[in-house]
């Protein structure tokens, strides 16, 4: 299988829009995360950045893409109000994974989404829309509470990630949690808050995130669900 082991920048077509992303593939992936950022984040969100290269060194593939364009972005600042729609988010990181199945490098590869804060729902929203090709995901300190009406449909076996003090976020991911029907598991980081900037507290959901990614993504073969 033909792999990468530099970062190429990549468009995605996402209807009339273009949307900028970054891919790379170590030797022999044992799979490939598509991250889903948060709320005026974007795909150099340096969190999300540490994340893919604690995955990449564990052998699985990352793509960091912008949910938004660039004009986009500039009226969300004065708005706020793209950011929060959830069909338009779920629908682009659909197109992402349209645009995985189209290579011949990643098309072979197990998908997992990891998704942050409203990207969290847009992960849960577009993998019920495709139970046969997302495999996993990880939501750090996500609102998986947007996405439920979705959540009886998800099939990804899902890890939430909250930090121990954004009590907020965890009673959402606790009700998100009991409304799944699928493998699940929340997992609350001590002393965390909502964006992990604790010693320590990045490192260990790096570590969460390569753990469930590789239980359930680490196989060379495409496999379709029925």
């Amino acid at each position: 299988m033909q792999t990468q082991e530099k970062e190429h920048v990549v468009r995605i077509q996402a209807g009339s829009v273009s949307l900028e992303g970054t891919v790379n593939l170590p030797r022999d992936a044992q799979g490939i995360v598509v991250f889903a950022h948060g709320s005026g984040s974007s795909r150099h969100s340096p969190r999300n950045r540490y994340v893919a290269g604690v995955l990449r060194t564990a052998g699985l593939g990352t793509l960091l893409f912008d949910l938004l364009t660039a004009e986009e972005e500039r009226q969300d600042m004065r708005t706020a109000h793209l950011r929060f729609d959830l069909d338009l988010l779920a629908d682009r990181l659909l197109r992402a994974t349209d645009w995985i199945d189209g290579q011949p490098y990643t098309r072979d590869l197990r998908v997992g989404y990891f998704g942050a804060s409203t990207g969290s729902a847009a992960a849960l929203m577009a993998a019920a829309e495709r139970p046969q090709r997302i495999y996993a995901i990880v939501s750090r300190g996500g609102r998986p509470d947007l996405a439920a009406a979705v959540l009886p449909r998800v099939q990804a076996p899902t890890l939430l990630i909250v930090g121990g003090d954004d009590a907020p976020v965890i009673e959402m991911n606790r009700d998100a949690l009991a409304q799944l029907r699928t493998e699940k598991m929340l997992s609350i980081i001590p002393g965390a808050t909502h964006l992990f900037e604790e010693p320590g507290a990045l490192e260990e959901v790096g570590r969460l995130a390569r753990d469930w990614f590789i239980r359930h993504l680490a196989h060379a073969e495409h496999e379709v669900r029925t």
